[in-house]
């Protein structure tokens, strides 16, 4: 039975990754559902001939050895590229770091500029700083709203590559991506997109012109808090690039946690949705609380880019930040420390709910922050929200108590 190429993204949730190949077994009638985990290291061969055949010829997504994967990970890997309609390609990653990481290097040689946006993941600037540097590979930090002052870059140079990540972790301004990439390849630059908030489902990325688009699985795609996983995902001009350096950096994931990945990327669609209508009714609720100064989510008409989202976006997710009137450090852990449906922890994209406290000012270079007001970021999970109002409702009080004696 073929499948129609027109398929509607849920449907692709569903089907993507799901070749007879690696869902049944040869000369036998049927197939199963869900790939079933193959694991390996040695690929035994009939004779040396063969070996050395094997060896000679492309062993993408073909038994050779175990750090080129086996099926599981490719059904994995094939399901994230139909959900980019224009991709090539999918690499897979132990982490959303790793990813990032080796597409960067994927791209950028010694002597090298790269345009990083300044709302960008702390340890996406780290890489940058700690390991980018040192090679000689210029990092240039730009306001994530200013697509005009782009062009004042390229006065001082050539660019190779620009970063975008939206929105952004923190503060969650929404980029002007279509613009950022007509620019990009008026000027021959390669455009890379950090894409984990959205995913694919809510944003894809190659049907907006980026080259390659990055995801932490862990988050959303895994969705259940339990493996740690990175994807990169190209056009076809950037994949074997992208391919041959994941493979030089032995960058691999294990059969288990792919699957696990995979039967996440199923329930995508109605997970996001859930995150999606509770993290809106929660952001909504709390701007209209007298300690909250700000809520930085993109669906909020305030929020900066907020048109930018409702114009490329088809929906939002369980992540956002707010900032609190006033107040100190003290007072801002008594709001997070008492909270009873949210965990303190770093991540997100889980079932859970959970309580950060951020500080952007820390990571910005070329923008600034107000460093007073403390900002709180949180990820919405799949509890009732008004259990998770409640919480938070306490949580103010417990705030407004500690600022107001002090």
């Amino acid at each position: 039975m073929s499948i129609p190429n027109d398929r509607k993204p849920l449907t692709k949730l569903a089907q993507a990754g799901r070749r007879p190949e690696w869902t049944g077994m040869p000369g036998q009638p049927g197939a199963i559902v869900s790939p079933p985990v193959w694991r390996a290291s040695t690929i035994l061969y009939d004779d040396v001939a063969h070996l050395r055949k094997a060896a000679g010829s492309s062993t993408h997504e073909r038994l050779f050895y175990g750090r080129k994967g086996t099926p599981t990970a490719w059904s994995l890997a094939d399901a994230l590229t139909e959900m980019e309609p224009g991709a090539e390609g999918t690499m897979l990653y132990p982490s959303g770091v790793a990813a990032i990481a080796c597409a960067l290097m994927a791209v950028l040689k010694p002597g090298d500029r790269l345009l990083m946006v300044d709302s960008a993941y702390d340890p996406t600037r780290n890489f940058c700083e700690q390991m980018l540097r040192p090679q000689g590979i210029e990092t240039i930090y730009y306001d994530p709203t200013d697509v005009v002052a782009l062009d004042a870059h390229l006065a001082s140079g050539p660019i190779r590559a620009i970063f975008l990540e939206s929105p952004g972790s923190l503060t969650f301004e929404v980029q002007d991506i279509p613009a950022i990439t007509r620019w990009a390849k008026a000027n021959g630059i390669v455009t890379l997109l950090d894409n984990t908030w959205a995913t694919p489902l809510y944003f894809p990325a190659m049907a907006h012109g980026v080259d390659i688009s990055l995801l932490a699985c862990t988050k959303y795609i895994v969705g259940h808090s339990d493996v740690m996983m990175g994807s990169a995902t190209a056009n076809a001009e950037w994949f074997g690039k992208l391919r041959q350096t994941a493979y030089l950096f032995g960058q691999m994931v294990s059969p288990d946690d792919a699957w696990l990945a995979a039967r996440g990327l199923r329930t995508l669609g109605v997970r996001l949705k859930q995150h999606q209508d509770s993290a809106v009714a929660i952001a909504h609720w709390l701007k209209a609380q007298p300690d909250v100064a700000r809520v930085l989510h993109p669906a909020l008409p305030d929020c900066p880019g907020h048109a930018l989202w409702q114009r490329d976006f088809s929906g939002s997710t369980g992540l956002f930040s707010f900032i609190l009137k006033g107040g100190d450090e003290k007072a801002r852990a008594a709001l997070i420390d008492g909270l009873a449906h949210f965990g303190i922890g770093y991540s997100w994209g889980g079932f859970e709910s959970l309580a950060l406290p951020v500080d952007p000012a820390r990571y910005r270079s070329a923008t600034s922050w107000a460093a007073e007001r403390p900002a709180v970021r949180l990820h919405i999970g799949l509890e009732d929200p008004a259990d998770l109002i409640a919480d938070l409702d306490a949580g103010l009080a417990r705030f407004r108590a500690i600022r107001d004696a002090g």
